[in-house]
């Protein structure tokens, strides 16, 4: 009944300057529920499986690759947007060659890593070495 009563938006929402989601949750900064830490990882974890279904669609290469390898490259999808992942032709290039000494000196050749050095820098590196930083 209270789907009836709110009704349903896949996206955030204004009611009364207050922003909702979904069936009428108000997320809102200013008095809102917000989410709970188990609902933000319930989202990333459905995230995670969307953006490695889209890699790996793209790039059939992708599953050749190590998992520390492929996570970068979802990591990047997450951050990115497929559609912009796409424009790093040269990276993805040396990805599909195996050459990840490459595909990192692309990565960091790039306005995403002059916008997010720290992140590129070690998204670079994992996809250089195939090993999380420790």
């Amino acid at each position: 009944m209270l789907t009836e009563h709110e009704g349903k938006r896949n996206h955030v929402y204004q009611i009364d300057g207050k922003w909702h989601l979904g069936i009428g949750r108000n997320v809102d900064a200013d008095g809102g529920l917000g989410l709970t830490d188990e609902e933000c990882a319930y989202l990333l974890d459905n995230d995670i499986v969307l953006y490695m279904r889209e890699v790996a669609n793209a790039f059939p290469w992708y599953n050749l690759m190590d998992e520390t390898r492929q996570d970068v490259l979802v990591m990047m999808a997450f951050n990115l947007g497929l559609p912009r992942l796409r424009g790093f032709k040269l990276a993805l290039a040396s990805m599909e060659a195996g050459d990840y000494e490459e595909s990192a000196r692309q990565m960091l050749d790039s306005l995403w890593s002059r916008q997010l050095p720290e992140r590129s820098a070690i998204l670079a590196e994992m996809m250089r070495t195939g090993k999380y930083p420790e």
